[in-house]
């Protein structure tokens, strides 16, 4: 039986889309955004930025020392 019939055919879509882009099942996606409010658009943000992240690990574009320093320096206490 699927359970997520009910839902209207745009929303299933995204799900089923962020569910091939991610680890995560549809299921755990409806769960994710009901137990801790992250939605679909939340999500698939999320999926962007790691997506992202790994292309830049991939390019071997990484923060240098330099970089890290000034980071660490803007947030430590004063």
């Amino acid at each position: 039986m699927d359970k997520r019939n009910d839902l209207p055919k745009d929303l299933d879509r995204r799900i089923d889309a962020l569910a091939a882009r991610s680890t995560l099942t549809p299921s755990q996606i409806i769960e994710d955004a009901l137990a801790h409010g992250r939605s679909p658009a939340w999500q698939d943000k999320w999926v962007e930025g790691v997506e992202a992240g790994l292309a830049e690990a991939e390019r071997g574009d990484f923060a240098g020392a330099e970089e890290i320093a000034a980071i660490l320096n803007k947030y430590a206490p004063r």
